[in-house]
Parts: C-alpha cells; structure tokens; sequence
C-alpha cells in the first residue's frame, strides 16, 4: 500500500501520510535510514499480520533515488537460508540442518548448519546504505554488530567454522565496504575476524513491489580504498 513519510518516531515507529490521514507504522529496522526516511519520501507498507497489534501496517519499502529499497530488517536472514538451502553458497555445502536463532558464547547468531561433521555459524548484516555505488555498513555505531564479530572468530579459534553474510537490500550497489567513520570499533573487528578466519560475503538484491530475492556476490573492499578512490569522506 502506497504512501508518503512524514517522520520517523524512534526506533521502531514512524508516521506516514496514507489517503491524506497521517497513520503511525512499525518499522522493523533499528538503524538510522536518515537518507531514506526524507519527508515526502514515497514508501510501502504492508497489514501487520496480527490484525490487534496497535499499528496496522509495517513500512515495507522506501524509494530512493528511483530506487526501491527494502526497510525490513528481518529479510535477509530469510532470504540467506534459502540461498543456503538452495545450494548458492556452495562453500557451505549442503548442511543437513538450518537452525535459526543458535548461541554460542554470549552471541545468538541467525543461523547455525550442521553437516558432514561440522557446525557453521552464519550472522547475517542488513545493509541499506549505499553512496556511489558502494554498500555501506553499519550506518551508524553498533556495539552488536562488533560482539557478534568478535564471537565469530571466538567459534573459529573453538574448531567451527562461521561466516558473516552482509545483505544490501537494494541493487544499485556494485561493492561493500565497512562503514570505518560511522563505527571503527565494528571495522576493525571485522578485519580482525576475517583475520581469524570468518568467510564474508555480500549480495545486493533485487527489489520489487512483489517480490525481493539475493542477486550478485559483490566484492568487498577496503574502506581506506573506496574513501581515497572517490577523494570524499564516505
């Protein structure tokens, strides 16, 4: 359902314009989105699907730069572990279990697979911004985010294996790149993971009003390249 930003409330409410009524909407992302939620912005939202909650609708998509955007944090843990499931990421091989939700040390990780007498350990990022072609995260400081690094390599150094997917859910990114200036902390305790041995990956995504699914494995890069290359503080 169509309508048009007004303001965002705190964290997880924002309030829209819809038929001319302004309407309070859950929105199930707790980043900063400050260069998508603008005034007048064009979004969707989809009927939350407990019809008694006290909002109504969840803010699906926001347009930016002609571009479709998805706001929904929640997606990409779905859409990982049906790529996983589906065989895309053939490093993992085929696991014969998919658990969301598994703890190790004092991190819950998004997906936990089991197979051929090894446990994986997967957290998956959601990105949405992006400057020049570049996927940026986070898009602003994120104490989680570094623990959950941080954790991953504590699995590796424990005889598992992990990996960090970050998921651009957007198209219009050619690469990614840790946010360095928005949260040092979580560049450098991604370099320091991957360091260890975590594998990373990042898709961007094809979005529609129907539909969003993983599109290209981007390459990742460095932050220091990527702000030097374009001369501008990214």
């Amino acid at each position: 359902i169509e309508a048009s930003f007004v303001r965002r409330v705190n964290r997880f409410l924002a309030v829209v314009e819809l038929d001319a009524v302004e309407e309070r909407v859950h929105v199930a992302n707790s980043g900063r989105l400050r260069e998508l939620f603008v005034p007048g912005a064009r979004v969707w939202l989809n009927p939350a699907a407990n019809p008694g909650r006290k909002t109504a609708y969840d803010l699906a998509l926001v347009e930016a730069d002609g571009v479709l955007v998805s706001a929904d944090a929640r997606l990409p843990n779905a859409l990982v572990a049906e790529a996983i499931a589906e065989g895309i990421f053939a490093e993992f091989g085929k696991p014969e279990t998919i658990v969301r939700e598994s703890t190790f040390g004092e991190s819950r990780f998004d997906l936990m697979l089991e197979g051929e007498g090894a446990r994986r350990y997967v957290e998956v990022k959601s990105v949405t911004l992006v400057e020049n072609g570049v996927g940026l995260f986070p898009d602003s400081p994120t104490v989680r985010g570094a623990k959950h690094l941080n954790t991953l390599a504590e699995a590796v150094e424990a005889g598992h294996r992990a990996a960090v997917v970050f998921v651009i859910q957007r198209r219009d990114a050619n690469t990614f790149a840790t946010n360095d200036e928005a949260d040092p902390a979580l560049a450098e305790a991604f370099r320091s993971a991957v360091d260890t041995g975590v594998n990373a990956y990042a898709f961007n995504c094809l979005v529609s009003l129907r539909e969003i699914k993983l599109d290209r494995q981007l390459e990742i890069v460095p932050f220091k390249a990527i702000a030097g290359s374009q001369g501008q503080g990214l």
